[in-house]
């Protein structure tokens, strides 16, 4: 196997593990009082955030989206607090840590996503939609297979990334409290069911909002530590980590000239991903998949208007591109800080303490100390924690939305029976991230985000943004295609470098690349394109001629006012 397909999948490991390492062989760790002080803290107001937004969830409308009623800044934030996982703080910077420059390749493409929603999406989706994304899929076309189709592709995006997220909180937890891993997932899984249940998308947007203020504090006053370390100018900053870099590597026993070329590699691209088509691949995952994440696309339906849901993505776009520039100092900070410093690894191994997803982490206590430490820890925790509660929410709107309300009830649903039903889901979702957190424990769960990222941009975004453009696109074309994108996505994902060898122990691996968005993703937009071309059926024919009616909504908002109110 060649070098590129295994260090993609060493990469999609540090992203996909919220990196947390838990205790070997079921050992737990000392209790981290600081990291558990400001833990409860965060809990006790954002409880009280619940119990405040709970006194105001009394719709489907407020469950939902928050009645509508979000600023664009409030969203903004809360976008932002959704979008920045802690497998974005802790995994981005320890990818910049291992490898410099090429460790850019996730905040890049994680943020070229965002001129994709605000010039395609953002609006369209705001005057079509009500409370999901597929209100807007299936606009013209027929409900039942359109909806059935964005359930399967959503659901299988919202579990994947849930899973990986609780498996990192689960840990975490752990490590604070020095209790059972079950008994941590099991806590996070508690947490989550009485912030969404009792408070919908009110609490869970403060709650994100709070996260997001937190997290980028946090990162902020680390990369200015780091700054004022090295005396500010950014070439410094470089040079030391080049020096560093050339001094472990003549101690590992390696040549002046091999450690001056290994230490001058991390300022240049190429020595990640050598293979174009595993970074075209890659990149298309993160930059497409973004635009199809259905816990991202229900925010543009907590704000009052079209407007509203562009400046949204403004704010997100600004705090977003802000804080993957700050992991860059981060992780070039922590190979200064943390590399050189032999308190951090074990001395018998040579390993960093709790594995490399740790620099962030080992950074926080070497520019502020244990209370600094326990603080980011705690905001790495309730990053975690206003991810699930999105991702939670996301999923029982599929249910109790798209196939209640839309399919079976055939959009005449009971009010009260629909929000009866949500919560209903919640505790399900709840219960079953629980069981799979627990079950994936010692498994390498990078490939779920990656999966989640590929599916999204496979299914979700042809779906979306073919019926909101193409006039010729027919119900059928929407939902098969949807369903090959998605189900190619996730056949291809099986057969790749990242589960077919790293998880499943052959040789070589059946499909190359280590994302498959490069086959998958024009696949479904072939499909969709396919079958509504050579759909001549009545069905169709009316899909075509309402068209117009969309396309006059979408753009000018006549008629999305009384849509997203119940």
């Amino acid at each position: 196997m060649s070098r590129a397909p295994a260090r993609a999948a060493m990469l999609l490991a540090a992203i996909g593990s919220p990196g947390i390492a838990h205790a070997a062989d079921g050992a737990h760790s000392a209790a981290n009082w600081p990291a558990i002080i400001t833990f409860g803290i965060f809990i006790a107001i954002t409880l009280g955030i619940t119990w405040w937004a709970a006194r105001r969830t009394r719709t489907t409308s407020d469950f939902y989206s928050a009645g509508g009623g979000i600023t664009g800044r409030q969203n903004g934030l809360a976008i932002a607090g959704d979008y920045m996982s802690a497998a974005s703080f802790l995994g981005i910077s320890a990818l910049i840590f291992a490898d410099g420059y090429d460790g850019l390749i996730y905040s890049t493409g994680f943020l070229v996503g965002w001129p994709i929603i605000l010039f395609l999406l953002a609006e369209r989706l705001r005057n079509l939609g009500r409370y999901t994304f597929a209100d807007a899929a299936a606009f013209r076309f027929g409900q039942a297979p359109v909806r059935l189709s964005s359930t399967f592709s959503s659901l299988t995006v919202i579990l994947f990334y849930l899973i990986a997220q609780m498996v990192g909180a689960g840990q975490l937890i752990q490590l604070l409290f020095g209790i059972p891993y079950t008994y941590a997932v099991g806590s996070v899984g508690l947490a989550m069911t009485i912030y969404v249940l009792f408070g919908g998308m009110i609490a869970t947007t403060w709650v994100q909002i709070i996260k997001a203020v937190m997290l980028l504090g946090c990162a902020t006053f680390m990369s200015l530590a780091v700054l004022y370390h090295v005396g500010f100018p950014f070439d410094a900053l470089f040079s030391q980590a080049v020096a560093v870099k050339e001094s472990l590597a003549l101690k590992g026993g390696a040549s002046e000239a091999a450690a001056a070329e290994s230490a001058l590699s991390i300022l240049a691209p190429g020595g990640f991903i050598k293979d174009p088509a595993s970074a075209v691949s890659l990149g298309m995952a993160l930059m497409f998949g973004t635009a199809g994440l259905p816990h991202i696309l229900m925010r543009f339906f907590t704000v009052p208007d079209a407007r509203t849901a562009r400046t949204s993505v403004l704010w997100a776009t600004g705090w977003i591109g802000y804080f993957y520039l700050l992991t860059f100092v981060i992780g070039f900070g922590a190979i200064i800080l943390v590399g050189a410093n032999p308190a951090f690894f074990d001395s018998a191994t040579g390993a960093m303490l709790g594995g490399n997803n740790m620099a962030a982490i080992h950074l926080a206590e070497a520019v502020g100390g244990d209370m600094f430490m326990g603080f980011v820890s705690a905001v790495a925790f309730a990053t975690i924690l206003a991810v699930v509660s999105g991702l939670t929410l996301s999923g029982a709107s599929t249910i109790s939305h798209d196939l209640y309300a839309s399919v079976l009830r055939k959009g005449n649903p009971d009010p009260a029976a629909e929000l009866r039903l949500s919560r209903i889901t919640v505790l399900a979702l709840a219960i079953l991230a629980v069981a799979l957190g627990i079950a994936f424990e010692k498994q390498n769960v990078a490939f779920m985000v990656s999966l989640a990222f590929a599916v999204a941009a496979s299914s979700n975004f042809p779906a979306l943004l073919l019926s909101m453009l193409w006039k010729g696109c027919a119900t059928r074309g929407v939902a098969w295609g949807a369903a090959i994108g998605a189900v190619t996505a996730l056949v291809l994902t099986v057969l790749s470098p990242t589960i077919w060898v790293a998880q499943l122990g052959a040789a070589e691996p059946i499909f190359p690349l280590g994302s498959p968005t490069l086959v998958s993703m024009p696949l479904g937009f072939l499909a969709i394109w396919l079958i509504s071309r050579f759909d001549r059926s009545p069905r169709a024919a009316l899909d075509r001629a309402g068209y117009v009616a969309q396309r006059v909504r979408s753009e000018t908002g006549i008629g999305a006012s009384k849509a997203s109110n119940h």
